[in-house]
């Protein structure tokens, strides 16, 4: 029996997995609330018990993960971004493409995160292209922050030379068929991110 194993506590052990298989992930404070020691996670991580997904995060062998899962991890890795661009279209059902990578928006100058587990692309906004348009979302008991359907069709025409004109139009004809966006939302993010010239030829075509 190895060293670690030794180290185990059974009865402890088991309310971690047990823990472990009721959340999606879990990191050391969520041990330390329940009055478990954190080390425990990476103890277990050791056993082939758990499994890494991200910096200080871990989750059970056997967990079904959702197509948010990446979402949610970037969510608790970055906690001050924002899920943006081509995330923030898959996110609404705004796109086919599902990027490897997540688009997280944080200000400039927020220091960037270190990850070398979760696929992160992390772009820098500021002022109200930062605020604006923020919505949070309970997602497998996670808040995640992503921007809005209005403000995501902004910012894709904003960042159309990284993503593609054709993108931006096509979420911006999908949001418009899909009611997810009024006209007058639409203009005034515009405006927000300074794309209203760029905008308009394609938005007086949709609405």
């Amino acid at each position: 029996m190895s060293k670690i194993a030794k180290q185990v506590n059974p009865t402890t052990q088991k309310k971690v997995l047990d823990l472990a298989r009721k959340s999606s992930i879990l990191r050391p404070r969520d041990l330390q609330e329940k009055g478990l020691p954190s080390d425990y996670l990476w103890r277990l991580h050791k056993q082939g018990k758990l499994e890494k997904v991200g910096r200080g995060m871990y989750a059970a062998q056997d967990a079904k993960l959702s197509e948010y899962q990446t979402v949610v991890q970037a969510a608790l890795r970055v906690p001050h971004g924002v899920v943006c661009l081509l995330s923030a279209l898959r996110f609404h059902d705004l796109t086919t493409q599902s990027p490897f990578e997540i688009w997280m928006a944080i200000d400039v100058k927020a220091r960037a995160p270190k990850e070398d587990i979760i696929p992160l692309r992390i772009v820098r906004f500021s002022g109200k292209a930062l605020t604006a348009g923020v919505e949070t979302h309970a997602v497998e008991g996670v808040n995640v922050k992503v921007y809005k359907p209005a403000k995501t069709v902004a910012d894709c025409f904003k960042y159309r030379n990284k993503i593609g004109l054709d993108v931006a139009i096509e979420a911006l004809r999908d949001c418009w068929r899909k009611k997810l966006a009024t006209s007058d939302e639409l203009w005034r993010y515009a405006k927000v991110c300074r794309v209203a010239r760029v905008m308009r030829p394609y938005l007086e075509s949709v609405v």
